[in-house]
């Protein structure tokens, strides 16, 4: 199966987010899609999150990770997703920021610059640092639709989903098809 990163895939609001949702319908074993079991998405997503990404500005461009540090940007995306939804739920534990930090540690540690460019696991490493030592828990959230993490950047933090062209026009459409099979009857 082909797949193509779009904007949508970047709706997180940072790096580190859009890292953590690679894993699509991550609570859903049965239907459960990780996008970097794929070698060559993996490898495509430095360069989407080139264009996409809300850090891009930030980092600039991305070089793909180097096959020695996959399993380090695995485990840092897992940390990522544990702590943060634990931060959003309250239920956040010491031990669960002590594991984001020790992936992140991983990650700087064995980063490497290829051609002059960050590599995607230095870049979310740093970013999931940045997120973890500037904590705005009213601003993570967790999309109701899709279950992603990002950041609700609107004025009055009122954002309910990841990206309403996607999430939210699903969520009214299915309200929109319940409401009219109700009213229509038996």
């Amino acid at each position: 199966m082909t797949f193509t990163w779009t904007a949508h895939r970047f709706a997180g609001g940072a790096l580190a987010l859009d890292v953590a949702n690679s894993i699509v319908l991550r609570f859903d074993p049965e239907r459960r899609i990780d996008r970097f079991a794929d070698v060559v998405a993996l490898h495509s997503f430095a360069e989407a999150a080139n264009r996409y990404s809300a850090e891009s500005v930030r980092f600039g461009a991305l070089a793909p990770v180097a096959a020695e540090n996959r399993d380090r940007l695995l485990q840092l995306r897992e940390a990522t997703d544990r702590h943060f939804r634990a931060e959003i739920s309250d239920t956040g534990r010491p031990e669960l920021l002590a594991d984001l930090l020790e992936a992140i540690a991983g990650v700087l540690r064995g980063s490497t610059h290829q051609g002059g460019l960050l590599s995607l696991d230095t870049a979310t490493a740093q970013s999931a640092l940045t997120l973890a030592a500037n904590p705005e828990p009213d601003r993570l959230k967790i999309c109701p639709n899709c279950g992603w993490l990002f950041l609700d950047r609107s004025r009055n933090r009122s954002r309910t989903w990841c990206d309403m062209a996607v999430c939210g026009n699903r969520t009214k459409a299915k309200r929109h098809y319940h409401r009219n099979r109700e009213e229509a009857g038996p």
